[in-house]
């Protein structure tokens, strides 16, 4: 069995999902992760399967019309290391450079960037982003983060993630 990462664009239109799903379950891929959004009138998913090859799968996706890459990955490590959950928000006015500037100052502290969103609505800049960060090393990134805040005159907040219950 392969384990296969999936990236598919394209304008977005009622379908996009069942479209993708029906080509990848024809074509014997299991989804076993994904992350799916609209950005600007456009539809954009990354997906993680295991099933068949690549040449394959891609095959598969020929048909759906959209813009699709597929690629045989290794399965991810077992031994992993985690780290601590904590969310990282920003609201202000737009400026270049942003997010360059907050996840630098994340990542120089060791944090991992799990998922990141942000979204521009009218002059307001939202990013919010999932990070594990080493134990013990919040404090010293909070201080860091709102010295990259008030460089870029923005709020910069971290806080604890909170448990998911599934």
């Amino acid at each position: 069995m392969h384990e296969l990462a999936i990236t598919v664009i394209g304008p977005d239109r009622p379908g996009i999902v069942a479209d993708v799903a029906e080509a990848l379950a024809e074509a014997g891929a299991n989804l076993t992760d994904s992350t799916m959004t609209r950005l600007r009138g456009h539809f954009a998913m990354t997906l993680i399967c295991n099933g068949p090859s690549a040449d394959e799968a891609a095959h598969s996706l020929e048909q759906i019309g959209l813009v699709t890459t597929v690629h045989e990955i290794s399965p991810e490590s077992a031994d992993a290391a985690a780290g601590e959950p904590y969310l990282v928000s920003v609201h202000g006015a737009d400026r270049l450079g942003i997010v360059a500037a907050v996840t630098r100052v994340v990542a120089a502290a060791g944090g991992n960037i799990t998922d990141l969103t942000t979204r521009l609505t009218g002059p307001l800049y939202v990013l919010v982003a999932e990070v594990d960060l080493p134990a013990g090393s919040a404090d010293t990134l909070a201080e860091q983060l709102a010295v990259a805040g008030a460089e870029l005159g923005v709020d910069v907040t971290l806080r604890r993630a909170e448990s998911e219950l599934l």
